[in-house]
């Protein structure tokens, strides 16, 4: 049912310009949405809220053409239209920036600017005076500076982002829709996608923005729209509700707490279970030094190229240090392959779960079984019943929710897919977990099971590394915080309690002259998300 309150409605002009109205659209087995309506006006941005398997997607790829609803109507300007298909709505003015960009990487910035509007003689092709105005002209309204002959597989995400943005206004886009767009973004860059986007509603043009993130949410919309299990829960200004109280109608239910306590029960953090002295690898990490001890979180954080994930990989034995020791247990290692990391029960679960962290078209089992074939394995033969005994038992204790052991882990929601990731690892034993960016991507409700799940590995006595751009979820979380600047431990936070993120941030900032600044946000590199 609907919890619309009759004041938070905007008042609106006789044609929005986007109204969908009472969309409902089944799949087998699922209700994904029921009576869904939005209304978008010209020159704003609406926030969609909601956790994974909210309908957001569905929603979205509706309006997009990728689906059909099984009923309601789409409105444009005050005239109904239909979407068959995804160059209907392209054709329509209506343009999805997903989270994972199209661009054809291959190609420069001016062919996939224009690429599906190229003329049609025989002798044509892109790269006219009149192409490479327009595409200044785009490139402009977006606030990037890139050069047209580049590669797109040259570009960071950002301007990946822009370029994306610039072909949707060179399609004659009224509405975008912003699908996680600042998953894989600096603060900087996110930032700067703000202000883009509110230059875009000055002349008119509508967003709807959907996003985890709900600090960016609340910052650049005026009105929000909050979907759970398929139908609309409320609709309401944006600053109507507070951050905890849009949690509730997302998840259904109060959360006291963003973050779980820590059990007064647990024992305080133990021995010294792995040391790091003086580790380089130039240019990206510098003499790095810590200690991380058995039933602790030890938060990592620091902007973006600061050196926080080629340190533990090195620690993974994912790269190899060029000087510097690692003691594990109190024994000096040299981790030439990651799986000599994990014969020493050291696990990372990398931020690229679709990538690095899991094999995205295979089985949850398989996915599961993959790190221990070995141990289940005789004379070549794979001990299959005794994997998906093993896989049942860690389902229940880590409530993942999946269609069956032979479905494919791809299909899982983001926190499902985590929860994957750390079942093959406990099956396996660790004593060492590397958290990458742990909740990137994930829902709120979700993000608090992980959370519970990592304090519950903490109180095992497990070390937890855990690498994260939140810096509420930093503090919220950690025992101690180690802070990176430019490749260096900046700072060490013994008490996160005591100190506030603005604390935080001026550790992660280089200190120099303004003549010298290089600003990390903007290291050449920042495309791999570190």
């Amino acid at each position: 049912m609907s919890d619309v309150d009759s004041e938070s409605i905007p008042n609106v002009s006789p044609a929005p310009l986007l109204e969908m109205r009472n969309i409902s659209k089944s799949f087998p087995g699922v209700k994904a949405l029921t009576d869904v309506s939005i209304c978008l006006n010209a020159g704003e941005t609406v926030g969609i809220l909601g956790e994974n398997g909210a309908g957001k997607s569905t929603l979205i790829k509706i309006l997009g053409g990728i689906y059909q609803p099984d009923s309601g109507s789409i409105r444009m300007d005050g005239k109904e239209v239909q979407f068959p298909d995804p160059l209907t709505a392209i054709d329509s003015g209506v343009a999805i920036i997903h989270q994972e960009l199209n661009l054809i990487p291959a190609m420069t910035v001016l062919d996939n600017l224009f690429l599906g509007q190229e003329s049609k003689g025989m002798w044509s092709r892109i790269g006219s005076k009149k192409e490479i105005q327009r595409a200044k002209e785009l490139l402009a309204l977006v606030g990037a500076d890139i050069p047209l002959d580049r590669k797109c597989r040259d570009l960071s995400v950002a301007e990946q982002q822009m370029v994306e943005i610039a072909k949707a206004l060179n399609l004659n886009a009224k509405i975008l829709v912003l699908d996680e767009p600042s998953a894989t973004l600096s603060q900087k860059e996110v930032r700067r996608l703000m202000d883009r986007l509110r230059e875009l509603n000055a002349r008119g043009i509508g967003a709807l923005y959907i996003s985890h993130r709900l600090e960016e949410v609340f910052e650049i919309t005026a009105r929000c729209v909050a979907l759970r299990n398929g139908e609309k829960v409320i609709e309401a200004p944006t600053d109507k509700l507070n951050r905890e109280e849009w949690i509730e109608k997302m998840v259904g239910r109060s959360l006291d707490q963003e973050f779980p306590p820590k059990d007064p029960a647990a024992t305080q953090p133990g021995a010294v279970i792995l040391e790091v002295n003086d580790l380089c690898l130039p240019p990206r990490v510098q003499q790095v030094s810590f200690q991380l001890k058995r039933g602790e979180i030890l938060g990592v954080t620091g902007l973006v190229g600061s050196g926080r994930t080629e340190t533990v990989r090195i620690i993974a034995g994912a790269d190899f240090q060029v000087s510097g020791e690692v003691v594990l247990r109190g024994k000096q290692v040299e981790f030439q392959t990651p799986r000599q990391a994990i014969q020493e029960k050291i696990c990372l679960l990398p931020e690229d779960r679709k990538g690095q962290g899991l094999l995205i078209n295979a089985s949850v089992q398989e996915n599961f079984g993959l790190p221990s074939l070995e141990m289940r394995s005789r004379w070549g033969v794979l001990n299959e019943r005794s994997e998906r005994v093993a896989l049942e038992r860690h389902r229940e204790e880590l409530q993942i929710k999946m269609t069956g052991p032979r479905g494919r882990v791809g299909f899982l929601s983001g926190g499902n897919q985590q929860k994957v990731a750390l079942a093959k690892w406990l099956e396996l034993g660790a004593d060492v977990f590397i958290f990458d960016e742990p909740t990137r991507g994930i829902d709120v409700g979700a993000k608090y099971e992980i959370y519970k799940l990592i304090r519950a590995l903490a109180a095992e006595g497990k070390a937890i590394l855990m690498i994260t751009s939140e810096l509420p979820e930093a503090l919220g979380m950690s025992d101690r915080i180690l802070v990176f600047c430019e490749g260096r431990v900046s700072g060490v936070v013994e008490d996160p309690g005591s100190v506030s993120q603005e604390d935080i941030l001026d550790m992660a900032t280089p200190k120099r002259s303004v003549t010298h600044v290089v600003d990390p946000l903007e290291h050449p590199n920042s495309q791999e998300n570190k």
